[in-house]
Formats: C-alpha cells, structure tokens, sequence
C-alpha cells in the first residue's frame, strides 16, 4: 500500500515537473519572439547626406514617419562626419549636386545601388550678403568692385560654381581678384560667415538663405544668370530595408514632396 502512495505521489511530480519545464519554455518562447517582434517594429530607416538639402529632407522625413508609422532618421554634414557609421546601417545616400553623387560612388564603390539612384529636384544659384545689404550687391557685376570680399566654397557641390557664372559675364577675373576666403565645405563657410562679418558676399545656392536668414538677405538673379544644379538620392547596396527605403524616395518625388523643397528654396 505505501508503495503504491509512493509511486503515485512520484508519478504526480513528475508530471508536475513536465507540465512546467514545458510551461517555461513556452513563455520563454513567447518573450523571445515578443522581443524579436519589437526590434522588428522598431526599424529606422538611416539617411545620410552633405548639409544643403538637409532642411527639406529632414522635413519630409517627418511628415512620412507621421503618415506611415515607418520612422526615418536624416545625418547631414560634411561626409568626414558621417561616413564610418553610414557604411554600418545607410539605408539611403543623398547629395548635394550630381557630381557629388557621382564622387561618392568613386570614392566608395562598395555603398551605392547605381541603379536605384535618381534625381529628386533642382536648385538655383544666388547671391547671400549681410543683412542690410550695405555693399549695395544687386548683381554678379557688383561683386568685383574695390573693397567687396568674397567667400567662396570650393567643393560641397560648389565647385565651380562662380566661375561658371562669372564665365558667361567675361567677369572671371573680377570676381577672383576679390575672393576674400575659399573653404571646402558649406559647413565650414557657415561658421566663417558668422564668425567674420568682413565678408561681405557669398555665391551659393539660394536654398542656403533659407537656413541662414537671421544673417544673410538673399540677392536673387535674373533666370539667364542663374545655374541649376540637382539633389540625387539612392538605396545603399547594405540597406536591409529596400522596401521601406524606396518608400520613402518614392514619397519625396510626390507633390507633398515637392512642395516641401520649394519651401525651402528647390525650383
């Protein structure tokens, strides 16, 4: 009799023991797919970029994230900032002309999906003073008068751009005499035009006004003046989201889109 109480007592532990063991590996199960769900759910998709198309990007970002829960998370700068952790987790590359596009698919052949790349809209070429506009700078011609110093960004999708301009007027010389600083990147004359109020003119893309209008005034110029460069944007070959990615690019290439850009200064 006591071995039969023994055995069933046994039988019902065992069971017991079973039924939980069981029950623990279920609901570690569950949390472990709870958590895979979450880092799922979780998802960003990264764009990197230079500076200059960073407003409206940014921007566009927000209003998609709201629309499609599918958040989206804008770096911009100077490349040298950027560039280690872009070749980690970019979903998406953006420039700042097409030949910057085109040099960062030199210099890092390994990132880009040429074939995903296209061309979202154009942006015009201007004039920033100081507010105020003491010098009286209404036109490209004004630039190579005594005593105007000029700052100018060689490179960051500014390469060249002066002289393209100036080229057309027979003007080269005028304006290169009076070329008062060169820089490499906008981020760069950025802090040069706060920090030095000497420099009196800078020959960039009006979309700059719109992100620098506590200290500049825009002097816009005729439409035969004006020089048009492009804003492209591609998937990255690491990008593990190319659904969501082009997504997003597909958003910025709609009217909202569009609209956006022009707000901040885009043909």
């Amino acid at each position: 009799m006591k071995k039969t109480v023994f055995l069933s007592v046994l039988l019902l532990f065992v069971i017991t023991a079973t039924g939980l063991s069981a029950n623990a590996k279920m609901d570690r199960k569950q949390a472990s797919q709870a958590t895979l769900n979450s880092v799922q759910s979780d998802h960003v998709i990264r764009v990197y970029g230079p500076g200059g198309p960073l407003g409206p990007i940014k921007e566009a970002a927000e209003h998609f994230s709201i629309e499609t829960g599918i958040k989206v998370e804008v770096t911009a700068g100077p490349e040298s900032n950027w560039i280690s952790q872009a070749k980690q987790d970019a979903d998406i590359i953006f420039g700042g002309s097409e030949y910057m596009m085109q040099d960062f698919i030199f210099n890092h052949p390994e990132m880009i999906d040429t074939k995903s790349r296209t061309e979202l809209y154009p942006r015009a070429t201007g004039i920033l003073v100081r507010k105020g506009n003491l010098k009286k700078i209404e036109n490209l011609e004004d630039l190579t008068k005594n005593g105007v110093k000029i700052l100018d960004v060689n490179g960051a999708g500014q390469l060249g751009l002066w002289e393209d301009m100036a080229g057309r007027k027979g003007i080269i010389e005028g304006i290169s005499q009076n070329i008062d600083l060169s820089v490499k990147s906008s981020a760069e004359a950025i802090e040069r035009w706060k920090s030095n109020p000497s420099l009196d003119a800078w020959i960039t893309y009006e979309s700059w006004h719109y992100r620098l209008k506590d200290v500049t005034d825009l002097v816009e110029l005729p439409e035969e003046e004006k020089l048009y460069r492009g804003t492209p944007i591609a998937l990255t070959k690491i990008t593990d989201q190319k659904k969501e990615a082009q997504q997003f690019i597909e958003y910025l290439k709609t009217e909202e889109g569009h609209q956006i850009f022009q707000k901040w200064g885009w043909k």
